[in-house]
């Protein structure tokens, strides 16, 4: 299962978390920020179809919903 937008293709990013403690960054491990995605039952092409979204498609109103 994939982590990624159906819509605009939106993924994964990578990075460092760093943490402040006493004027000193101390690195920790590298990790994942996930994009927020929630399950839709969508209209494409005149069929329904489940997809995974994220929500700033979803605000935009770039998916229609089947009801």
């Amino acid at each position: 299962m994939a982590k990624r937008c159906d819509v605009c293709d939106k993924g994964p990013q990578t990075g460092l978390g760093y943490t402040f403690l006493r004027s000193h960054y101390n690195p920790h491990a590298k990790r994942r920020w996930l994009p927020n995605l929630q399950p839709v039952r969508a209209k494409v092409n005149n069929t329904v179809k489940k997809m995974k979204v994220c929500t700033s498609c979803i605000k935009a109103g770039k998916v229609q919903r089947a009801l």
